[in-house]
């Protein structure tokens, strides 16, 4: 350890930030528009962050919140999605309008790699501190006044980090949660039982994000640019990518979309999982902020991950804004109450859909009385107004109602 101590190099921030994903960018992002310094640590090259594909639709009240900040112009690429989503049961085609009808501007269709690259670029222009490719980086005194983050660059130096807070925005396998000591931390898991297969593709785009549903099994289809689409097919849980070579990929998404013709493209990209949603409760520990997937993974359907994360790290960014300004650490000690309720409430609404789609399908696992209450909650969809509202405010993230009083009257 002395001869560590001695080789340091020493520094100080007021918040570091782990991890250069759509959180760690967005909270780095937030900070420098506070003038409040910090310094983003990236285990990955900028190449690869840059390149990784994930979610495509930043919802409405996300676009929202980069608007108040001033940032939407400069960190939101892509079109407006024009509020339609298709259901496509049996064959028979449903649009369904998710758009809130609430003032204001609507979702955007924005890659995670693209809203990565137009962080990054903005953060860096703003005179933002990012630094890739660190590693051996570890957490020190958290409950303290001043915790440390040690971390070792690419020539080999060691650096210690001293701040006031720290970000934890390095996904689900990233060193930040790990360092909450055993027990303090609960962990909500449910593995769904769901296998999907995820392709992308140099191939046209739907006129509307689809979502296929029929008794080979569930299927969607997305854009992801003018000349790009990724997929979703419904696989047993433990399938392995490689097993889907190009050939079985279309005869499948030809089927279950009901599009015979559907043209195909170079696969540029395919991965399997496993469906699973996970909570870990609470999201903090001493001055340690967990922000996006480090606290939570929410199944893809409703397109929540990204932008629960997106949320989480606004209310960090303006917790850590109120500290600083004005000794008010009420964001700070209610973060994490205030993140899980939204996050409940998507995951909920996640889980609602996941369990709708699939078993309104194939019905090998989930038996035709789940199957028929699947189609009945979708008929239900398709035809109620009231339903249909419902739905889309779940969909473009409007905020939670509030808790009301209980009246007291006689």
């Amino acid at each position: 350890m002395k001869e560590r101590e001695l080789t340091e190099e020493s520094e100080s921030a007021t918040v570091v930030v782990i991890g250069a994903g759509p959180a760690g960018l967005t909270v780095a992002n937030l900070l420098r528009r506070c003038s409040i310094d910090c310094i983003v640590l990236e285990r990955r090259s900028r190449e690869y962050v840059a390149q990784r594909q994930r979610a495509g639709i930043v919802e409405s009240r996300a676009v929202r919140m980069f608007e108040s900040w001033g940032l939407a112009d400069q960190v939101l690429g892509g079109p407006s999605h024009d509020g339609i989503l298709e259901f496509r049961v049996d064959g028979e085609s449903h649009l369904v309008d998710d758009s809130d009808l609430s003032a204001g501007p609507g979702a955007r269709l924005c890659p995670q790699q693209v809203l990565v690259q137009k962080l990054t670029t903005a953060h860096l222009a703003d005179g933002g501190d990012l630094r890739y490719d660190v590693a051996d980086v570890s957490l020190h005194d958290l409950t303290g006044d001043r915790p440390t983050v040690r971390y070792r660059s690419t020539d080999g130096t060691l650096h210690a980090i001293t701040c006031d807070f720290i970000a934890g925005c390095d996904g689900d396998h990233g060193v930040t949660r790990t360092a909450v000591p055993d027990g303090v931390l609960t962990a909500h898991a449910l593995d769904h039982g769901i296998g999907w297969l995820t392709v992308l593709a140099d191939a046209p785009p739907p006129a509307h994000p689809l979502l296929a549903i029929s008794p080979q099994g569930f299927a969607a289809h997305f854009p992801r640019g003018p000349h790009s689409s990724r997929y979703y097919l419904q696989c047993p849980p433990d399938d392995h990518s490689d097993v889907w070579p190009d050939h079985r990929v279309w005869d499948a998404l030809r089927t279950r979309l009901a599009d015979p013709g559907l043209p195909a493209g170079p696969i540029t990209d395919r991965e399997s999982f496993r469906l699973r949603s996970l909570v870990h409760d609470p999201m903090q520990y001493g001055r340690l902020f967990l922000v996006g997937d480090a606290a939570h993974i929410v199944s893809p359907m409703g397109g929540k991950g990204m932008n629960l994360a997106l949320y989480d790290a606004d209310l960090f960014a303006r917790a850590v804004r109120d500290h600083v300004r004005e000794h008010d650490d009420t964001g700070l000690r209610t973060y994490s109450q205030r993140c899980l309720r939204r996050v409940w409430n998507d995951q909920e609404f996640s889980h609602w859909l996941t369990r709708t789609v699939h078993d309104a399908g194939d019905d090998t696992a989930s038996g035709p009385f789940l199957r028929n209450l699947a189609r009945a909650r979708l008929d239900r969809l398709f035809t109620s107004p009231t339903a249909a509202q419902a739905f889309a405010e779940l969909m473009t993230g409007l905020e939670p109602p509030q808790h009301r009083p209980v009246p007291t009257g006689r």
